[in-house]
């Protein structure tokens, strides 16, 4: 049983850490897409920087926040900004599960929590974001299977010789 709720700051350390495993593969992906020249300009330390964005997303006052608990510890969480880009926008900005409990429908029991959000706060459209590479294709089919649409775009990177 899971149960949604907002997330506390007592959360935080196990929402961290749990964020790192699970981005774990997604960020090797990337690695693997991009090649380590680039990838290592654009993340030299992935982790510290994936922390502290997991950390201002889930304590600023221009975010909600809410935490999956299962077994007692949060096991995933969601972090929502309303307004965003547009008055009545709501957008997910982070959403991530504990390893240990992916695959149980947790991802899309948060997203489903945060789009009741936003609906409750008056936004009539609601967004996210994810990566094209084959890590993020679980996050890509999940939110095609909650009724998103994809609205196609490319961003092409290269590294320029020194």
């Amino acid at each position: 049983m899971v149960e949604i709720r907002e997330f506390h700051e007592r959360d935080l350390d196990a929402v961290v850490e749990f964020s790192l495993r699970a981005w774990d593969p997604v960020f090797a992906s990337l690695r693997d897409v991009l090649g380590d020249p680039i990838f290592f300009r654009l993340k030299p330390d992935w982790k510290a920087a994936q922390a502290e964005e997991v950390r201002v997303s889930c304590t600023s006052d221009e975010r909600d926040a809410f935490v999956a608990v299962a077994e007692g510890r949060p096991v995933g969480f969601v972090t929502v900004a309303l307004n965003a880009f547009n008055e009545r926008m709501g957008v997910i900005e982070i959403i991530g599960v504990d390893p240990d409990f992916q695959r149980r429908g947790i991802a899309s029991q948060l997203t489903r929590h945060a789009l009741d959000h936003m609906r409750r706060c008056g936004m009539d459209i609601a967004a996210l974001g994810t990566g094209g590479d084959p890590g993020h294709a679980p996050a890509r089919a999940a939110y095609e299977a909650l009724g998103f649409t994809l609205l196609p775009s490319a961003r092409y990177l290269k590294l320029l010789d020194e």
